[in-house]
């Protein structure tokens, strides 16, 4: 399917676009190591990104709420990253798969582990919480809910905060798989 929308260039953008494409363009998503280009060689964004300039108002706080599920949350990288791949597995996300099984490679994710979460299995080689995010995700992703025992195990695990954060960074994600579909901008 060919992109529905265009790529906001740069020079074209208003104040408030300019305002949300500095937001992911120079926030901590520019810093540190690049796991994948978060713009093309013309400067336009890449991904959910591009949409997010559709309504600056609520690109702007989407940007900043994946921004704090990435680098503010309680999780580990590699216990995000796991969340983040379950996301792209349920919603056959390719963009979403792409950008993040590289992103898990700088969290330490093996290949092996990598193609476990692809697939729906559980990686022997996870430690109790990340096994406990995981499952927890899919669970969020599958049901919609948890029964209390896997509200049990997720708070025993990760405490009231760490769900917290894991639902909103499952919520996150899963609306940007579906934004990616609606506006066929998966690469």
């Amino acid at each position: 399917m060919v992109t529905r929308l265009p790529r906001f260039s740069p020079s074209e953008l208003d104040d408030d676009q300019q305002r949300v494409y500095r937001a992911v363009t120079g926030g901590r998503r520019a810093s540190g190591p690049q796991a994948f280009p978060l713009t093309e060689d013309d400067g336009t964004l890449r991904g959910p990104f591009n949409a997010m300039l559709l309504s600056p108002p609520v690109g702007g706080a989407l940007q900043a709420i994946g921004e704090a599920v990435r680098y503010s949350s309680v999780l580990s990288d590699r216990a995000r990253e796991l969340a983040i791949l379950a996301v792209a597995a349920y919603e056959d996300s390719a963009f979403e798969r792409l950008a993040h099984e590289a992103v898990g490679r700088l969290a330490g994710l093996t290949d092996d582990e990598l193609a476990a979460v692809r697939d729906g299995s559980d990686p022997a080689s996870l430690t109790g919480v990340e096994r406990v995010v995981l499952r927890t995700a899919r669970a969020l992703l599958r049901d919609r809910t948890l029964d209390d025992a896997g509200y049990e195990a997720a708070v025993q695990e990760l405490g009231a905060r760490g769900l917290f954060e894991l639902t909103t960074l499952v919520g996150y994600y899963a609306m940007l798989a579906l934004q990616l579909r609606i506006f066929a901008a998966e690469e």
